[in-house]
This record gives C-alpha cells, sequence and structure tokens, in this order.
C-alpha cells in the first residue's frame, strides 16, 4: 500500500555566500585602536597637551583629519595638521612595528573566507603605508585587494570606500557584507548600500535594519554570512 502522507524533504539547503564580505582593519581585524590613541597621546605630549581620555571615544574609527581635528581644536595646539598628520603617522608605524594582536576570531575567518571562494577585500580609513605595515603581520594574501584612505576622493564616513571595493571585485554593494567596529565605519557602509555587521570596539553600536552586531568576530561564521542572504536579496 502506498502512503498518500508526503516525505519531508530532509536534505539541507545550502543559502548562497555574500557575492564578497568587506573588512575594515583597525578595530575589526588587529587591535590597533589604542595603539593610535598612545601615538596621538605621545606626539601631543611632546607639544605640552596631555589627551583627555574623554576624546578617546570622539576619534576612534575616524579620518585622521576628523580626529587630529577635533584634537586641535580641543587642545589649542598651535600644531598645523600638515605637520601632525605625518608625526602620528610615524609614530604609530613605530608602536605597531612592536606588534598589535590580532582581534579574536579574526584569523579564523579569514582563513574560511579564503577557504570557501568568497572575495575578500581590506577597506580602511588608514593611509596606504600605514596598511602595508599592518599586512606585514596580517597577512596580504588573505585579501583580493586593499583599499587605503588615502586612495578615494572621500574616506568613511562617505560611501567612496566601500563603493570602490564593491566595484572592483564587480559586487553589487547591496550583496556585499561589511563587517565594521565604528560608527563611522558603518555609516560608510550603509551609505553604500552595504549589509553591515558590526562588530563594536570601543564605542557601543545598535542593531538597525540591514544591521546585525555581534560580540565578537568569533560569533562571525561561513553559515553566519549566508543566512544574512535571505536579508540581502
Amino acid at each position: 500500500m502506498t502512503s498518500s502522507i508526503p516525505v519531508a524533504d530532509t536534505r539541507t539547503v545550502q543559502r548562497p555566500s555574500p557575492q564578497a564580505v568587506l573588512l575594515d582593519l583597525d578595530g575589526t581585524l588587529v587591535d590597533t585602536e589604542g595603539i593610535w590613541w598612545a601615538a596621538e597621546s605621545e606626539v601631543f605630549a611632546e607639544l605640552g597637551h596631555v589627551l583627555d581620555e574623554a576624546h578617546r571615544a570622539v576619534v576612534v574609527g575616524g579620518p585622521m583629519a576628523r580626529s587630529l581635528g577635533h584634537l586641535i581644536e580641543a587642545t589649542g595646539t598651535t600644531a598645523t595638521l600638515d605637520e601632525l598628520s605625518p608625526a602620528v603617522n610615524l609614530r604609530f608605524e613605530k608602536l605597531i612595528a612592536r606588534g598589535a594582536p590580532l582581534m579574536p576570531g579574526a584569523r579564523r575567518l579569514l582563513t574560511e573566507l579564503n577557504a570557501h571562494g568568497i572575495p575578500t577585500a581590506l577597506v580602511s580609513a588608514s593611509h596606504r603605508r600605514t596598511i602595508d605595515a599592518m599586512l606585514l603581520s596580517l597577512g596580504a594574501e588573505h585579501f583580493a585587494f586593499t583599499v587605503a584612505g588615502d586612495e578615494v576622493p572621500r574616506t568613511k564616513p562617505h560611501p567612496d570606500p566601500y563603493l570602490t571595493a564593491a566595484a572592483r571585485l564587480g559586487a553589487d554593494p547591496a550583496a556585499c557584507v561589511v563587517v565594521e567596529d565604528t560608527l563611522t565605519g558603518v555609516a560608510s557602509a550603509e551609505a553604500a548600500g552595504c549589509r553591515v555587521v558590526a562588530v563594536p570596539s570601543l564605542v557601543p553600536i545598535e542593531a538597525a535594519p540591514g544591521r546585525t552586531v555581534l560580540r565578537s568576530l568569533e560569533e562571525l561564521s561561513i553559515p553566519f554570512l549566508r543566512s544574512l542572504n535571505t536579508a540581502l536579496h
């Protein structure tokens, strides 16, 4: 006797991966936010200014011009942006040469993205020279290419960096997942039309439509990225 009860299909349907995953660098993959603050603090201390910790939350994750502009105004220093920018970059490079730890889960995530053939790019507000210094320990081989803040017309929070990365990968920004740790980076990615996974470093980030907030990169996996596709399409 043939049963008329339908048999459930137990095969697992695997959702497709995002067209690309675009990752921020400072505070997202590498724990550098404290090193940037140390570099800024040391440079300003040499000019006779002690930076208040309250300014740290303001400057985190932003382009150097904005961060230093804020600190110049806050301290009243007579040093100019053109003088301070190379000084802070040089101090950062000296500090980073001692080594900077990767964020928990960063190495594993990059390895899995490569193993599954998901196009990956690094998108940072930092300058090219600084990015290249950090790639020595992070590994340039994990990325199809990197976008630096001094290589785009407008850096974060404008959408230009992420639009540039998506275009170079031939991907639809709406089908890309961006991983960021700051409100500035999130604003850039969302302005570009990308889906965002936020892993806050110093400043809290709230969940929102098109935005998922995780506590750590250790919670970010290939199955999780694929689960976001229901919102990407």
